[in-house]
């Protein structure tokens, strides 16, 4: 995996189904390897959009990107509980210390009592049809999502609160260690 290590600092790069940029993230710090996943956190991290806007993350966010899923979680910790939003997107890879990977619009949002919401269907209907998403990748990305809900609803990892809560607690200390 690129000789990545706990601790080490990471672009993330988001494209879409044509090869172009969808945004960039400028750090992101690795706080575990596991051998299916990489678990990140940021907070107050730049985020350059497609347009060339910029904005900034408002709250702490831990994030997990898989090898074998199409998807991945972020766990946002804003004041009033556990957010999660998840991307449906191809498994991650590194590239000279940049997280990539290609983002298909559908995402999920669960909210802090664990009802969920699935966003963008229209956004995803127009981009299949736009970029001739074959129906094999259709297929995949629709099967994850029910995967994914299935997930929210087992409150499986990282779907729950002292999850997300135990890997802030290692991020914060990493980024303490960083600052001396």
């Amino acid at each position: 995996m690129n000789d990545i290590k706990i601790g080490d600092n990471l672009e993330l790069h988001c494209y879409k189904h044509n090869g172009k940029i969808n945004s960039i993230s400028d750090k992101l710090t690795v706080i575990d390897i596991q051998d299916d996943y990489i678990v990140c956190g940021d907070f107050k991290t730049t985020i350059m959009e497609s347009d060339g806007s910029t904005h900034k993350t408002k709250e702490p966010a831990i994030m997990f990107f898989f090898k074998d899923r199409w998807f991945n979680i972020i766990g946002q910790l804003k004041e009033y509980g556990i957010y999660f939003y998840c991307n449906i997107a191809t498994p991650y890879m590194i590239d000279e210390n940049v997280i990539k990977y290609i983002d298909y619009d559908l995402d999920l949002r669960v909210f802090p009592n664990g009802s969920f919401k699935i966003l963008d269907r229209m956004e995803y209907r127009y981009h299949k049809k736009q970029m001739n998403y074959p129906d094999r990748l259709d297929f995949i990305l629709k099967y994850e999502l029910g995967n994914l809900i299935e997930m929210v609803r087992k409150k499986e990892d990282p779907f729950n609160k002292k999850s997300i809560e135990d890997y802030y607690e290692i991020y914060t200390k990493l980024i303490e260690k960083e600052k001396e």
